[in-house]
């Protein structure tokens, strides 16, 4: 029973790093930082937001995402 219980913690503990490593699209991330997908992928191109290239296309992990949007917030206030 106890490992039962330890199982199923683990797997609550590996959905949450799922979630949290999810893949976004350009468009998905325009959304959540509020720039164009255009202006995305240009920053992915010149390494400004942590990006990566899955065939032709940008990706970008949620988790790098959250933490460039905490930082963009603090350059916007900064300025």
């Amino acid at each position: 029973m106890a490992a039962l219980k330890h199982n199923s913690s683990s797997m609550s503990l590996n959905l949450m790093a799922d979630k949290d490593d999810l893949l976004l699209n350009s468009r998905e991330v325009a959304f959540l930082l509020d720039l164009s997908p255009d202006t995305v992928n240009e920053l992915a191109r010149r390494n400004v937001i942590p990006a990566f290239k899955k065939g032709r296309q940008w990706r970008f992990r949620k988790r790098d995402i959250t933490v460039f949007k905490r930082q963009f917030k603090g350059l916007n206030v900064a300025a």
